[in-house]
């Protein structure tokens, strides 16, 4: 960036928004760009873009799409490693609580409802009705 006359202040700007936009980083955006680029790449993970991510992913890794016997992980805790269903509930359910953004916060709040529709959707096609 340097080499394209960028100036250290916009440079260190960027950086912070990189750093900043990640969820497992856990560093809060100070700037508006920041704020900008969390919500986007939160807004990527939730609705049916989070859910064809998480089952092609999880299909690469060879976990199972969910545990036959608990689905809804009522005796067991959520395990994520082994079963793709469960990420829904340890990370991409949480996302829509922390967006920076009023734009960002409204188009969460509709994709959090579709992706809590198709995994109840999912669920009944299962025969287990979410508790």
């Amino acid at each position: 960036m340097t080499e394209m006359s960028w100036d250290e202040q916009s440079i260190a700007s960027v950086a912070h928004a990189i750093e900043a936009h990640s969820f497992s980083a856990a560093i809060t955006p100070l700037t508006l760009e920041a704020r900008i680029l969390q919500d986007a790449d939160r807004l990527d993970s939730l609705g049916m873009i989070g859910v064809a991510r998480t089952f092609y992913v999880s299909g690469r890794l060879g976990k199972a799409l969910y545990d036959p016997y608990d689905p809804h992980a009522s005796r067991r805790p959520y395990d994520d490693l082994n079963f793709a269903v469960d990420h829904f509930h340890t990370k991409l359910l949480h996302l829509a609580d922390g967006f920076q953004t009023d734009t960002g916060a409204q188009l969460a709040k509709v994709r959090h409802h579709r992706l809590k529709r198709f995994l109840d959707e999912l669920m009944e096609e299962v025969a287990t009705p979410q508790p």
